[in-house]
This record gives C-alpha cells, structure tokens and sequence, in this order.
C-alpha cells in the first residue's frame, strides 16, 4: 500500500522540496509513498482568488477565510488517494473541479507519484492535519500512528492563521511541530512527512535502525561516537572499545537516562512519573490525570 500524502497550501512549487532525494526521494521512486499538491487559492470564489480576510474583532494580518479551506479539504477528500488529482505543472492542481480564475488554460499534470503501485484501499480515512503553534505537540508516538495509516492531508497556513471554524466543521487535527512560530506551514508539512516516510516498511536500510533513537522510549538516545579515537585530545569512551557487549549497553542505558534528565526534564519526568526540580530548585506541582 502507498502511503499517500496530499498538502492545501498557497506555495505547491515547495513541494517535495527536500522529500524529493536521499531516503525519501528513494522511497518515492520505488513507489512507497506518493505526494500532491493542492492549491488553496483555486478554491476561492472571487476573480482575484482571494483566501484571506480581516480578523474579526479588529488586529493586525489577515486570516484564511473558512469557506475556500472548506472547499480545499472536501476537494483532497472527495478523490481517491493516489489518483493524481493534484499537484500540476503551473502550480494549481486543485483538479479539473476547480476553475482557473487566473482564466488561463492549463491540464492537470500529475507530479510527484510512483511509477507503479496501488493506492490505499477505498473507505480508508486519511486524517487531515493543519500545521500551527496553537496544536498539539506532534510526538513520535502519533508519527508511528500516521505511518502505519493509509497517509494524510496536510493543511499548511499562511498570515495569522485559519479561521477557528474550520477545525471542528471538518474534523481538523491541530499539529504543532515546536515552540516556535514559522512563516507558514510548509516547512511543518516537510517536517512531519519525514517523520513519517522513514518509518514506512523498506525505507530504513536495517528495520532496527529507528529502535533505539530519540523519543523512541520516551527517552533521549545515547552519545555516538566513531573513527578517530583520538580528536584534538578528545577520546573514545573507553566502555565503547571494550567489546563487552553487556557494559556498552549499561553504559548507553544510563548516558540516555542522564542525558534525558539534564537536557529534557519535561520527558524525564513522563518517563518515570516522578516530580522534577525546577532551574530555581522550586519542584512543580504534578497533577493527577
């Protein structure tokens, strides 16, 4: 089964961007994943292709209008995931249900798919997930989830954001990516995708290699380390050129314990349920689900 990826946005030329080569361009020339484009502004209503508006309430920036986004997400719904219905040469693609405002002609044509391959089975829902501050931090737990599914629509904003409304009127995911604040979603799509795409069966060279990594048991992975033992005074842990298989893994074990507990005491402290101290020594409240 492909796993097929479909993205709203306003910028479909960044597409698939740095997805196209190494590990995720391999997987999408030997067909195991697939991605569209679909542009937002084709699904506006207005000869000038407008998506934005004035935020209620007054403010500063412009906020996408709900009802294009509405039209954008039923459109990347409606088709069948890897039918080709999406991105096209001169950056629209909506599909041949959009009109062309810009009142120019131009066939769709299909960019970014396996040469062959089936599609996700019919009926399989893919999730549809908009990239912003305001969501849920993404974990790898639900990066597992989304690569073990049939793939995603990805809803990448622009401006000061969506129109609250669209989120519960079509089931949106809110997805945050980190505590920070980009200039759209695109790079967060890029992001999750591949976070995804390395985990999908054949993508990694040795299906153990994303075992022992970061976030993987809730803790940070362990130091590596390789040739030159020696580096500018710099040495080789002495437990990692001992051969005693036993130490090395103790020794990994209570580096990504210490690690994870100096570096990210917000996991250290889901890990093992126990209250951590603060940088001013004041210990946090921890609270009872």
């Amino acid at each position: 089964m492909t796993f097929q990826a479909t993205v709203l946005t306003l910028y479909p030329e960044m597409f698939p961007g740095p997805l196209g080569v190494s590990l995720a361009g391999r997987a999408m020339a030997e067909g195991k994943w697939a991605i569209d484009t679909v542009q937002i502004r084709d699904f506006a209503a207005d000869k000038h292709r407008t998506v934005d508006d004035t935020p209620a309430g007054g403010g500063a920036g412009m906020v996408l209008r709900v009802d294009v986004l509405a039209k954008a997400i039923d459109h990347a719904r409606q088709f069948l995931p890897g039918t080709g219905r999406g991105t096209t040469e001169g950056g629209g693609g909506a599909g041949s249900d959009a009109p062309d405002l810009a009142g120019s002609e131009q066939p769709p044509v299909p960019l970014h798919h396996p040469a062959d391959g089936p599609p996700p089975r019919a009926g399989e829902e893919r999730p549809v997930i908009a990239l912003t501050p305001r969501g849920k931090p993404l974990t790898q737990a639900r990066v597992r989830e989304l690569a073990a599914g049939p793939g995603v629509i990805l809803l990448c904003g622009r401006f000061e954001g969506f129109d609250e409304r669209i989120f519960e009127g079509r089931g949106v995911e809110e997805v945050s990516v980190g505590d920070i604040v980009l200039s759209g979603g695109e790079p967060a799509a890029l992001m999750l995708l591949d976070a995804c795409i390395r985990l999908l069966p054949g993508v990694m060279g040795a299906p153990s290699s994303g075992s022992e990594e970061s976030f993987e048991n809730g803790l940070l992975e362990y130091p590596h380390y390789t040739r030159p033992a020696e580096w500018e005074g710099r040495t080789i842990p002495e437990v990692l050129r001992s051969g005693d298989h036993a130490k090395i893994a103790s020794w990994r074990k209570r580096r990504s314990e210490d690690d994870t507990r100096s570096r990210r005491p917000d996991l250290w402290e889901r890990h093992t349920g126990v209250r951590v101290q603060s940088a001013s020594g004041a210990q946090r409240e921890v609270q009872d689900d």
